[in-house]
């Protein structure tokens, strides 16, 4: 076969960039970021696979940049560098990979219908053409085939939601693929800018968070919802607006739930954002009636984001198990009579002063209802070394 020169190569390969950067541009209109990122994607897997088979120079990119520059004048995002992260950005995510038609050169020009490449030629069938993975597809984007096989949780619809300068941060400064998935999803669910995306990376957010135990990827049937569900809440919240010292001089454990309750009522903004946005309170000892049967869920929420009726109740000692007997008859009675017929099943939070953590993981696995047991502390009931740190209430309130 006769030998192909090096630049010719390149410059073929830039040709089947251009044709696929055009192809995207036909379609940028219908969705933006995500064909530019299917773009970028497929890019990066040809760059990746001629590299590695180091079919290239070193100066292969700067070349192909060159040949891009020259042939779409004006283009911008195409530098020997951001081809450079293209490659990157599919390396890191190529599990998720199969068949991406720019590696194969098979982008159809979408005005004369014709092939940009012959594939009849010597270059395409014999040079170009790469080796096609074996994988199972389960769920197709446009020309992409994305597979997922052990990763069921992979966030599809946020990965596509965020700007490809946010999957670089990602990719470059967060290794763990669970830790990835989270950030991801924060970004995609707040709308974080690169600057603040670098700050949660920076301040460790998904290693600090820690998820309450609960039964969510069992009991809710969508990976996505459940995976949102378990991000949501915390094992641990400091509602630092109950003051258990101006309650009185009984033992903490004694405290009167209805007393805890009062001061969550009254400070219910608070407690919404203490929990996260998206909470929309609906009452307190709301009346749910069965069979002639009364029964008082402490807290009832509707959380916007996970599109369901959120149930919170009260327990200022330690857990027990009967708390999630007692929850589970609330959700019930929820889904049955409350639950409208577009919103997602009812979820159930036990909030308690103390819980052991390895128990309820054991005792909770055995309910078909969405539930997770968080604890909560106090004020009063921080490290002194905290609580000397903190303003003054009354000289606070003088600034104020």
């Amino acid at each position: 076969m006769k030998k192909v020169s090096l630049q010719y190569q390149y410059d073929y390969a830039a040709e089947i960039i251009k044709t696929a950067i055009l192809q995207s541009q036909y379609e940028a209109a219908k969705d933006i970021n995500r064909i530019q990122l299917g773009l970028y994607f497929g890019i990066g897997k040809f760059l990746s696979e001629k590299t590695r088979k180091a079919q290239w120079g070193t100066n292969a990119l700067q070349s192909i940049s060159d040949k891009l520059k020259s042939d779409l004048p004006g283009l911008r995002g195409f530098s020997a560098t951001n081809l450079k992260k293209m490659r990157t950005f599919y390396n890191n995510w190529k599990s998720i990979d199969c068949n991406s038609p720019v590696a194969t050169g098979e982008f159809n020009d979408t005005k004369s219908g014709n092939q940009a490449v012959d594939s009849n030629s010597s270059v395409a069938t014999d040079e170009f053409n790469d080796e096609q993975n074996e994988c199972n597809p389960i769920i197709s984007i446009d020309n992409y085939t994305i597979k997922i096989d052990d990763i069921g949780s992979f966030p599809i619809e946020d990965f596509f939601k965020i700007p490809f300068s946010h999957h670089m941060l990602v990719v470059e400064k967060v290794k763990e693929i669970e830790a990835r998935y989270y950030y991801i999803n924060r970004t995609a669910e707040e709308h974080l800018s690169v600057e603040q995306l670098k700050k949660i990376i920076k301040n460790n957010d998904f290693e600090n968070r820690a998820s309450m135990p609960n039964n969510f990827p069992k009991t809710i049937s969508n990976s996505s919802l459940a995976r949102k569900a378990v991000m949501m809440f915390k094992d641990e919240y400091l509602l630092d607006f109950i003051n258990v010292e101006e309650i009185g001089e009984r033992d903490k454990n004694d405290i009167d739930e209805r007393v805890v309750e009062k001061q969550i009522i009254e400070n219910v903004k608070k407690f919404i954002m203490t929990f996260g946005k998206d909470f929309a309170f609906l009452g307190n000892q709301y009346h749910l009636e069965v069979y002639g049967e009364n029964f008082f869920p402490d807290l009832l929420f509707f959380n916007r984001s996970l599109n369901a009726l959120v149930v919170f109740e009260l327990k200022t000692g330690d857990f027990k198990s009967i708390y999630l007997a007692q929850l589970m008859t609330y959700l019930r009675i929820l889904d049955d009579k409350v639950r409208k017929p577009h919103e997602n099943p009812s979820i159930g939070i036990v909030l308690c002063r103390n819980a052991n953590k390895d128990f309820v993981k054991y005792v909770i696995q055995d309910y078909d209802k969405p539930m997770g047991v968080a604890t909560f502390n106090t004020s009063s009931e921080m490290p002194e070394e905290f609580r000397n740190a903190l303003p003054d209430i009354e000289e606070l309130k003088k600034l104020l």
